[in-house]
């Protein structure tokens, strides 16, 4: 299979796209037509700040769609991944009541019904079929919101997408909603080569029953379309024929699909005209402008979503993720670009892409990309404070612009390292989260004044951090002076922050003397290393060092005397935090058990089902367990006396494939050669029907 030459840079485009949909939608979702003309007008561009909410959210079209597609990774990249294993892992990344879905009950949400389905047992795709549920539960929106991902890893091959649309809608859905996932990801994977919407839809026809319900309405909107110049009279023609009204449930999937394939044939060459038509029609807009956003993405390239007023800058690539694996939460357009399309070059049997400058985090290699930095606001920032993208050399960088930088101004730009201060303000679920960077790890970032630079500055790495209160302070490296035409790397060692997260990284500027002008270009931002950091209740009264745990369990409590005290009332519950990018490490920590099946610390840990435990049972042992989906697997095992309300010192490593441990004097070890040993992950805390605690958690290199 032969890629597009640009595959890269429209996977960007289609990512983009969904996300400026998504957001652009979400303030005013559920509206009707009348509700919005009446309050709002036509929705031209976004209107968050007149409603009063952030841009950028959790939201489910987002969570969903760019977790979901992992399960390629976590189940072999294959064309014939099963919705079984997509539902598999549902159950790893989604955390019950606080992440991705909408938690609307049994019977109301079709994605809630079909998680409970799947923790009770039944696999899917019975999990999600009529049988299972009945039709009303089965066709509501949701197969069709998720479908994205599978297009964009399937470039050009309308067939494939449609496959692997269809096993990942059958987890939670059947029928009409699973066809309209197939046919919108048969045309989004078409949209690599064509242009051409007529063609689009012919192409989804083909993936689809001609007798089905979804190809009725294609022709009938198509009918409408061509006898009908302005599309609000196809609007009115979709209500009456297919609106809400006709379909049982809360979100019916046959309403939207017709708002979204009016959208395209009134729109098939105008980004912001089809977000228009579809946002201003109503209902489920988040939805339905993510999934247009997305085809007219991939179809138009950035040059088409560019083509308009500036979508992009207000979001600058930023992305949330809701998910069990926390580290995967704070994330940007252009790091979730890579991932799908190196998932897109292995199903074509290609080498993923080398990684942009030697690995680092944050390398802005696409055209526009600021993968999260925006100017840092406040009474000292500077008046003329710009943040771009631009060539640099052979390659691209962030530009940070700024005019008559003088004594007493900054010209900083940040970016998201974990949640946010107006998370407290989101009225959609929970985000689960862990921080990015650490304490001990080493901060580089190359940067280079342009020789046009008028005056020298003064250039630090900034961190942004929590305090005892929820709110954020600087923390600021050593000043590097930089001349017009003089490059540098800036590097540091990040301190110890008592127990606090550490919420945006950047770099700010200064100027060494009366003023400067111009700009300074970083090249790149990384992190390497082990963390060096103590986990704890830090001073105050704050929430977010807490917060940047994943919430695993039934119960988690500051209020406790030790910093973390957990409880789950059924089943296996833990907490984790830390990201995939740790390797070899070291875990100290006292435990106490209060009551439980088993206890302990988790190593390596990669969503809710899958990690290494460390563990004391009640039948008195000490294990190491290796946790994968439904299996547990015992890789070691020592008589340990199985005591209640006592500490318990625990000195854990993972290096390479070797889990060791003392755990109150008794050593044990295990090494995992197998095909299902896991590499890399953060740290966690587990119980099983009971409750554990510890007052800190200690990382260190190994």
């Amino acid at each position: 299979m032969t890629l597009p030459s640009d595959y890269l840079d429209r996977v960007y485009a289609g990512v983009l796209g969904k996300l400026i949909g998504v957001y652009l939608g979400r303030p005013f979702e559920g509206w009707t037509y009348q509700r919005i003309m009446e309050e709002l007008g036509p929705i031209d561009y976004y209107v968050h700040d007149r409603l009063d909410q952030p841009l950028v959210v959790t939201d489910d079209d987002v969570a969903g769609t760019f977790t979901f597609v992992r399960a390629l990774e976590d189940y072999g990249v294959s064309p014939d991944l099963s919705a079984e294993d997509i539902g598999k892992a549902w159950l790893n990344y989604i955390v019950e009541e606080r992440s991705i879905l909408w938690w609307g009950g049994v019977g109301n949400s079709t994605e809630h019904t079909a998680w409970i389905n799947l923790k009770k047992g039944i696999p899917a795709p019975a999990s999600g079929s009529m049988a299972t549920n009945g039709q009303p539960v089965a066709e509501q929106i949701g197969a069709q919101i998720f479908i994205d991902g599978w297009a964009l890893v399937a470039p050009n091959q309308p067939k494939l997408a449609a496959k692997l649309a269809e096993q990942a809608g059958k987890v939670s859905h059947d029928g009409e909603s699973v066809y309209a996932a197939m046919l919108w990801a048969a045309m989004e994977a078409e949209a690599f080569g064509s242009r051409d919407i007529d063609h689009l839809l012919d192409v989804g026809l083909s993936v689809i029953p001609a007798d089905c319900l979804i190809a009725k309405l294609i022709a009938d909107v198509r009918r409408w379309h061509r006898e009908n110049a302005d599309w609000r009279v196809a609007r009115q023609l979709i209500q009456d024929h297919y609106g809400y009204d006709k379909y049982p449930g809360n979100c019916h999937v046959v309403p939207n699909h017709a708002l979204m394939i009016m959208s395209v044939l009134y729109a098939p060459d105008d980004f912001q005209k089809a977000q228009m038509i579809v946002n201003t029609s109503g209902w489920d807009t988040d939805c339905n402008a993510g999934n247009v956003g997305c085809l007219m993405g991939i179809m138009l390239g950035l040059d088409g979503i560019e083509a308009g007023p500036d979508w992009r800058g207000p979001i600058a690539d930023r992305l949330l993720i809701s998910s069990a694996d926390g580290g995967n939460s704070i994330n940007d357009a252009v790091r979730v670009s890579y991932y799908l399309a190196n998932l897109g070059r292995q199903l074509a049997g290609q080498d993923k892409l080398a990684k942009p400058k030697d690995g680092a985090q944050f390398h802005f290699s696409l055209p526009g990309s600021q993968q999260g930095f925006r100017p840092q606001a406040g009474f000292t920032a500077n008046a003329h404070l710009r943040i771009g993208n631009e060539a640099f050399g052979n390659a691209r960088a962030l530009s940070i612009g700024y005019e008559a930088l003088g004594p007493g101004q900054q010209a900083a730009a940040i970016s998201p390292t974990f949640s946010p201060p107006e998370l407290l303000n989101m009225r959609t679920y929970d985000l689960m989260a862990t921080p990015l960077v650490y304490p001990g790890q080493v901060v580089k970032a190359r940067i280079a004044a342009p020789s046009a630079n008028k005056g020298d500055v003064e250039a630090r790495l900034r961190l942004r951090v929590y305090d005892g209160a929820d709110k954020l302070r600087d923390v600021d490296g050593e000043a590097v002076t930089l001349a017009p035409g003089a490059d540098t790397v800036l590097a540091w060692k990040l301190p110890e922050l008592d127990g606090q997260p550490i919420a945006e990284i950047g770099i700010v500027l200064t100027a060494s003397g009366r003023r400067a002008d111009g700009k300074v270009l970083v090249d790149y931002l990384r992190w390497d290393g082990a963390p060096e950091v103590t986990l704890k209740r830090p001073a105050g009264d704050g929430d977010f060092w807490r917060m940047a745990w994943v919430n695993g369990v039934s119960f988690f409590s500051k209020r406790f005397p030790p910093s973390f005290r957990i409880s789950q009332s059924l089943g296996d519950g833990i907490v984790s935090h830390g990201t995939r990018e740790w390797t070899d490490y070291a875990l100290d920590a006292d435990i106490m058990i209060h009551l439980a099946v088993h206890g302990g610390v988790a190593l390596r840990v990669q969503g809710l089902r899958r990690y290494y435990s460390l563990r004391i049972t009640r039948e008195g042992q000490l294990q190491i367990v290796r946790v994968r989906d439904e299996k547990e697997d015992v890789l070691a095992s020592k008589p340990f006396e199985f005591v209640l309300e006592k500490a318990i010192p625990v000195r854990a490593r993972v290096v390479g494939s070797t889990i060791s441990a003392t755990v109150g004097g008794v050593a044990i070890e295990a090494t995992d050669h197998s095909a299902e040993a896991f590499r890399d992950g953060g740290i966690g805390l587990t119980v099983y029907e009971g409750a554990l605690s510890t007052d800190a958690v200690k990382i260190s290199a190994a």
